[in-house]
This record gives C-alpha cells, structure tokens and sequence, in this order.
C-alpha cells in the first residue's frame, strides 16, 4: 500500500509532466496519454474516448453504488501577461507555477492519488477515476462522451479549486442571442425605426429585470448584456441590433424556464439560446458525502462559475484543492501543501479509514460511515 507520503510526491512529479505537456481545450491527446501511463504504472487498465481517460477500481461490484472521481486536464490559452513560461513548472516558496496548476491539475492528481489509495482495499461502493477533456470550452467531445460509456453513476465528486470547501451547488450558464427590429432610413431626415434605440430600451430594462425566486445559496438569477452590434455605416438608421445576454441561472429554474420567461416579458425582442443543457446543479445537504464534510469542519456554499457538474445527470458536489481567483490568470499557482491536505481529505471523506491523520479535524471524520449510509 502507497504511504500517504508516496502519493504525495508521486502526484506532484504527476502536475509537472501535466504542466510541461500544452494542454488547450481540444488538444490535450499528450495530456491524456501521460493519464494512461500513469494508470497501466499502478496497474489499472486505461479507457479513453476521444481524450477522456477513465478507469474503475479493481473489483466491480453491479449490486454497489458506483461513485465517480473526476476532474478535467484541459486549460485556457496562457495569456501574454506571464512573467513566467507556462508550460514550466516552477517551484518557488511553497508554490508550484505552471498554467492549469491550479485549474485543475492539482484536483486531476490529488483525486487520481486518493483513488489510488481507496483502491487498494474494498470498499461500500465502485469507484470510477475520470480525467476529462473539454471542460474549459463545454465541448461536445468532453465529458459527456465518457459519461456514455460508463455504468450508472449515483454520486461523483468534482476537482475544482474551491480550496477543499464543498460547493454543493453552481450556477448554471445560458448565453442567448437577442436581436431588435426596425426600418432603416437616412441620419440626416426623420424617418425610419431606429433598432439600436429598441434595444437600447430592452437592455436598460435588463439592468433591472428580476427572476422572482432565489437560491439560498446561489442568490438570484444573474443577467449581463456582453455584446452589442448595430448599423452599416454613419449615415444609414440601423434597422437590426444584435446583442448577447450572459444568464447565470440558479437551482430554482431550469434554463428552459428562464428563457420562457425572457421572452414573455420582452415579446419584442427575437431570442435565440445558444444552449440549453449547461443547467444549475444542486446536492441535498443531507447527502452522506455532504454530512461527513460538514461534520468535519468545512463549509457548503453555493458556486457562481460553471463546471462539468452541469452535464452531470446524477448527484455531485465540487470540491478540490486551490482557489478560484488564480484560475485563469497569469503565473497561475498551486501551494503544494493544498495537494497533500486535498490528497488525506479526498480519502478521509470517502470512507476509508487513515490511522495517521495529520489534524484533529482529519481525525473527526476517519471511522467508517455508518452501515445505513451509502453514497446513493
């Protein structure tokens, strides 16, 4: 059996390959075969469609829950503002430099290192390890392609940086394309319908429209106009305006709902989504995962940004090393000691039982759950 040390340093030797292989939503092939390697090194067989990677623990039992560690290897083009080479890692005061550090390499090996550990003795439930693709662009060839594949999930827990507190809920993502008609015409006379000023009225009342039910944890309904287009040249009214409107919906509607809701308060406005599938996603607080963390110290909020959660047809909390606000941003970090606590919390919340907790916190939640407890 790996000591706790070992899956340490063997996950952060893991993040430097991962940082040293470019990864861009859509081309992360080299990044997905290094999972592979490390898979057949630990003696697990590799499955991959397209460069989603997976794999289950040894014994596979039909009649238990199956319960899913994923989390995504792909990252966001390093911008130009680094003072540091992205695709090097750098170790430096306690921190590891490197673009997808920490969104979400560090959650890729520190859960692939539990997963690991948890393997190595049976356990109430199947355990599944997904390293997925695509998700910083919700492509159609990330993690729904390797959902199709795998037997029916009941709970999954998802590598994101919320700095190991569990999100038990996020917003979910709605990008609608709003056009407004009018009738052009010449600047310099009175006549024509000018479609800028139409929408220029739509989006004022945006500002200050308002879904009437909000989330507990997710607060209300978010609206934001983006983009703007109108018009051909100076002197030629616009008779078309298009413009784009950000929607972060909340757990109490569906995005379905929310765009029949738009249209029937703005029945002037042409509104097209883009999408419908990139849902809200919430977890009961009563779910067993979701106690154990509570019991332990950590808290539940409710996430403003978007993940795979949202094509997750199954319960899900997010949940993994780092911080949101480095994500996406240049000389992105991990802390290293982020790895090891996220490593022994991944372990400690799944049931197995450590006899070296490293913190009375850790401590409080070891023992095995009670029988009547699973994690469907």
């Amino acid at each position: 059996m790996n000591s706790k040390d070992e899956l340490y340093y063997s996950a952060i030797d893991l993040l430097h390959r991962l940082i040293r292989t470019p990864s861009i939503s859509r081309e992360e092939d080299a990044a997905a075969q290094i999972i592979c390697e490390t898979l057949q090194k630990n003696r697990f067989t590799p499955y991959r469609a397209g460069n989603n990677v997976w794999t289950f623990a040894r014994e596979f039992d039909s009649e238990k829950p199956t319960v899913l560690l994923n989390s995504h290897i792909d990252t966001v083009k390093p911008t130009d503002s680094w003072s540091r080479p992205p695709f090097v890692p750098i170790e430096e005061d306690n921190r590891l430099y490197g673009l997808g550090s920490n969104d979400a390499g560090a959650s890729v090996v520190s859960l692939l290192s539990a997963f690991i550990h948890l393997s190595e003795t049976e356990q109430p439930y199947n355990l599944v390890f997904l390293a997925s693709a695509e998700e910083e662009v919700s492509g159609q060839n990330g993690i729904v392609k390797a959902l199709e594949q795998l037997p029916t999930i009941d709970f999954a827990v998802v590598g994101e940086p919320t700095g190991m507190q569990p999100a038990v809920c996020e917003k979910g993502l709605l990008v609608l394309d709003c056009s407004t008609y009018g009738k052009s015409g010449h600047a310099a006379r009175n006549e024509g319908i000018n479609a800028l000023y139409k929408a220029t009225e739509t989006i004022e009342a945006l500002r200050t429209f308002e879904f009437p039910l909000a989330s507990d944890l997710l607060g209300k309904v978010k609206l934001t106009v983006t983009q703007i287009q109108a018009g051909t040249q100076h002197n030629v009214i616009p008779d078309r305006c298009d413009f784009v409107v950000d929607v972060r919906t909340n757990d109490r509607y569906t995005n379905a709902e929310a765009v029949e809701i738009l249209k029937s308060r703005f029945p002037e406005v042409e509104i097209t989504p883009r999408s419908l599938r990139l849902n809200s996603s919430a977890i009961s607080i009563q779910h067993p995962f979701v106690r154990r963390a509570l019991f332990a110290g950590y808290e539940p909020f409710g996430s403003p940004t978007l993940s795979d959660q949202a094509l997750m047809p199954f319960p899900s909390v997010k949940m993994g090393p780092g911080d949101s606000s480095r994500s996406h941003t240049a000389d992105e970090y991990i802390i290293l000691e982020e790895i090891r606590e996220a490593i022994e919390v991944y372990i400690c919340l799944l049931g197995f039982k450590s006899r070296n907790q490293r913190n009375n916190r850790l401590a409080r939640i070891a023992d095995p759950r009670p029988p009547q407890e699973t994690y469907r």
